[in-house]
């Protein structure tokens, strides 16, 4: 038998049959849950028998943790720095909350999973876990933790190209892009390079990636989905999985953890269970549960997803029509971390998933929609009675462990859940080692080659939706022609807003944005003849970025899809240069599908992308790279075809992908946008040259 690789820092190591084995419990006796040789599931039922209750509560929360190097001036650290020890309020997700030292929670309350938030660099995140990996070995068991994080490897905004993106980790465009790409090949090698990334800075779980089917067109989140195709999301998302965990999850994959189950899509009317309007999962087509929002869940499972998260929220018989999946009605109306039919029913049952449930951020506290009713200590048996494992946002397991105590939940759902917490750990192989080369971690993230490919997909992400005959702009167009620039998206940003951008992933400041635009493309096409006013140019290329919503906020009305004011784009200044210009290009990013009646008539030539690198866009309208791209969102053509009645239903179901709307809707309404060339910007559509 081949010895296995451990590490130590602060345990000991046995010899036993010629074999090394790590002395987690610091006895000298070699005890199961030590031996490597042993199945996970066998040494997790060993190590399970020997836990109090406190160190299994302390296994069952999951929340933020900053890092040492994001202390302010006179708090405490330890570990050289590494580990931030303050004790002091913070407002998280728009609420205040407490944070606590970190050797406070790993040797004290026994938690074990924790979420990084910082933008650092893999080096300072390796350091980072590293020293909290010592504090957990010198604990009673030596149990390990595991941090997790949410995906750091696409764009969250429009930047010019890598030069102006501050992200540490290789960039590549936003998850609607790689699916815009439909390049396969290339998306596993997305898979490959965040699987790299991910290990060289010893983050071991992923917060990532999202299956829902994106149906609702206000929901605010469509950015962060593979579109509206459950065929082709379930293709991606098999890839990724496997390219990320392995074929089999081991010491070396990352964990994924697949959300948001059963699917976030089936919103109503856009408004989101981050808050109380859209705390319903409305599924308003008989069978669209099964037929849109299971299918891509049901291939994470098959490809071995480590982990599924649950959303926010409650499922709706009011608001639903039946049959769903079988079902005549659903059994609780209660949130889906909660809900026992979905998850120990079909998502266990019927889906055969075996691995962890980690509810979503707040559920126990901020967002318990349905489960009100309870205590704390309450709502923590219900999630376990349920079928989850683990529940994130809490920093202290206090109520998981008077759950355990008084009984509110009986022994062998509590061991159940540890248990499967546990598992994953020792397929990860943390328990032998843990530790990360914090000096080799820098070397192995954001390489020449893993840019390349990044910029590659960012290129294959743009979709030709109109040419009048104007693209390619090649040297032999521009030749002699005065060319005007602008980059155009909302600027007025509240300070509230910013940090909600900044917990979404976005952490430009819109202003030098624009300002990077313009420098870096003048830059780039030294040939070309720039004029600072409009009125003297030959072409005009815009660049558009409209913004609606807020991640954690309602809006006062519904999401407004127009590109308009509203949205951050001046329409009129737009009708302005098209007056004034012979040949506009535009290029609009598309973080929802928004409607492009406004601005679509006023150009010669139209590219969208999806939080693509500019740069890439203006290869794509200049002909250094070919447009491939296909639609992977269908766009609505019309606010009648959003339209909402005074009971509530839209014109074009919610619960149904763009693509099928016009099969369900009345009164003769078509649902895709049509240009005047009398294309449909359907899903799939894109042009070439």
């Amino acid at each position: 038998m081949q010895q296995k690789k451990l590490a130590a820092r602060v345990k000991g190591f046995l010899t036993v049959d010629g074999l090394q084995f790590k002395d987690l419990d610091g006895t000298g006796v070699l005890k199961p849950y030590e031996d490597w040789r042993l199945s996970p599931e066998a040494r997790a039922e060993d190590l399970v028998a020997r836990m109090t209750d406190a160190e299994k509560a302390g296994m069952m929360v999951i929340s933020d943790q900053p890092m040492g190097i994001s202390a302010k001036e006179g708090q405490p650290t330890s570990h050289a720095g590494a580990l931030l020890e303050a004790h002091e309020e913070v407002m998280r997700h728009g609420r205040k909350a407490m944070q606590y030292p970190t050797t406070y929670k790993l040797a004290t309350w026994h938690v074990r999973h924790l979420i990084v938030r910082e933008n650092a660099r893999a080096s300072e995140l390796a350091c980072w876990v590293n020293a909290m990996q010592e504090v957990c070995e010198g604990t009673r068991l030596g149990i390990p933790c595991i941090v997790a994080s949410n995906s750091k490897n696409e764009s969250a905004d429009i930047r010019y190209s890598a030069a102006q993106e501050d992200n540490r980790f290789t960039t590549f465009p936003g998850t609607l892009g790689l699916a815009a790409s439909r390049d396969m090949a290339l998306i596993e090698r997305f898979a490959a390079i965040v699987r790299t990334e991910f290990r060289a800075a010893n983050l071991r779980k992923g917060y990532m990636y999202m299956a829902d089917c994106a149906t609702d067109p206000r929901w605010f989140r469509t950015y962060g989905t593979f579109g509206e195709d459950p065929r082709l999301i379930c293709d991606i998302i098999t890839r990724i999985i496997r390219g990320i965990q392995g074929e089999r999850l081991g010491p070396d994959g990352v964990a994924l953890t697949t959300k948001h189950f059963p699917g976030g899509g089936a919103r109503e009317n856009g408004f989101d269970p981050h808050y109380a309007e859209g705390k319903f999962n409305c599924y308003a087509t008989p069978h669209s549960l099964e037929k849109y929002h299971l299918p891509a869940f049901r291939a994470a499972v098959t490809a071995g997803t480590s982990a599924v998260m649950p959303y926010y929220a409650i499922p709706s018989n009011e608001k639903s029509a039946f049959p769903q999946n079988g079902m005549d009605a659903f059994d609780r109306e209660i949130a889906f971390a909660y809900n026992k039919q979905f998850i120990d029913g079909i998502l266990r049952g019927e889906l055969g998933f075996t691995g962890v449930v980690n509810s979503d951020t707040g559920v126990l506290s901020g967002m318990a929609w349905g489960a009100e009713e309870y205590a704390p200590a309450g709502r923590a048996a219900q999630v376990l009675k349920a079928g989850t494992d683990m529940v994130s946002g809490e920093q202290d397991p206090a109520p998981f462990l008077e759950a355990i105590q008084k009984g509110y939940v009986d022994r062998q759902t509590v061991d159940r859940a540890v248990k499967r917490l546990l598992v994953e750990m020792f397929r990860l192989g943390l328990f032998e080692d843990p530790y990360a080369d914090e000096a080799a971690a820098d070397a192995q993230v954001n390489t020449e080659a893993s840019r390349a490919a990044a910029y590659k997909a960012h290129q294959e992400s743009v979709v030709l939706l109109k040419n009048n005959g104007a693209l390619p702009l090649t040297a032999e167009r521009m030749a002699g022609k005065k060319v005007y620039v602008e980059m155009m998206m909302r600027t007025d940003y509240s300070e509230e807003e910013l940090k909600n951008m900044a917990l979404s992933g976005s952490r430009a400041d819109p202003r030098a944005t624009i300002a990077a635009f313009a420098d870096a493309l003048k830059a780039d096409h030294p040939d070309w003849a720039f004029v600072d006013d409009y009125h003297g140019a030959d072409v005009a290329l815009l660049l558009l970025k409209p913004a609606s919503g807020s991640y954690f906020a309602a809006t006062e009305g519904y999401l407004e899809l127009n590109v308009c004011r509203a949205t951050g784009i001046d329409v009129d200044h737009i009708r302005n240069i098209r007056a004034a210009v012979p040949t506009v290009v535009l290029h609009v990013n598309l973080n929802l599908p928004y409607l492009l009646a406004n601005v679509e008539p006023l150009a010669d030539g139209l590219t969208v992308g999806f939080d693509t690198f500019a740069k890439a866009a203006i290869d794509v309208m200049t002909g250094q790279a070919q447009p491939v791209g296909k639609l992977p969102i269908t766009l609505p053509g019309s606010d009648a075809a959003l339209a909402v009645d005074e009971n509530g239903r839209c014109a074009s179901p919610n619960d149904v992908p763009g693509f099928d709307k016009a099969r369900y809707m009345k009164n003769g309404l078509s649902y895709a946008y049509k240009d005047g060339a009398g294309n449909e910007y359907l899903y799939g559509f894109g042009l070439t040259y």
